[in-house]
């Protein structure tokens, strides 16, 4: 079945380009990405794997812990780390799970019979500190992901999981947020000082409260 948000992200214990991992272990008290990959030595694959290499930073930032994964054993994974960094100016620091015998596939739900019978589809997983599944994507092989949204989603949830806030279409880090409906109109100046308006009354803004 597949794992639905708010579900329990299933544990395992994985072979890695950067040893054993426990997954839950591993997380500890940290936010963590789970993504996999149809194949190594595959060209959208080694864009994608640099591309989020080169943002590690702006992970970490967030206290955010990244795991990429795909169906291949760990040698194959070692020495197409040498052509991801190369081909992409980059340096590949975060685990490769390899999964040779589809057991964490298989728990994720990661391959998809009807696009391949073999290779994981791109699937995304953003967990939080409490093991809960916050937000699932799942891509075509054919098309690239978009790390930049990642991170953008990530912010989103982080916000929202301190603050009875909600983030409006195409928002960004620093732009306004919109105050939920649970909170009562004449509770907002109490609850975010920072100040607010209203659209209608059940869309109210406010400047986002972490800032």
């Amino acid at each position: 079945m597949a794992l639905r948000l708010g579900d329990i992200a299933p544990d395992f214990t994985a072979q890695t380009t950067q040893g054993t991992i426990h997954f839950h272990h591993w997380l500890g008290d940290s936010w963590g990405v789970l993504f996999s990959h149809p194949a190594d030595y595959t060209p959208v694959c080694t864009t994608e794997l640099g591309a989020c290499a080169n943002l590690m930073r702006e992970f970490e930032k967030r206290n955010v812990k990244v795991a990429a994964l795909s169906v291949d054993p760990l040698d194959s994974h070692l020495g197409w780390i040498s052509d991801i960094n190369e081909t992409q100016h980059a340096d590949v620091n975060f685990p490769i799970i390899a999964d040779a015998d589809r057991t964490v596939s298989n728990l994720y739900d990661m391959i998809h019979p009807n696009a391949s019978e073999t290779a994981t589809v791109r699937s995304v997983f953003v967990i939080g500190p409490d093991k809960k599944v916050k937000l699932t994507l799942t891509y075509p092989a054919s098309t690239g992901r978009n790390f930049d949204e990642l991170l953008r989603v990530i912010d989103s949830l982080q916000l929202t999981a301190k603050y009875q806030v909600a983030t409006p279409v195409n928002w960004k880090h620093g732009e306004e947020c919109i105050v939920v409906p649970a909170v009562p109109t004449a509770e907002i100046p109490r609850k975010f000082p920072k100040g607010h308006r209203i659209v209608k009354p059940y869309l109210r803004y406010t400047p986002q409260p972490n800032l």
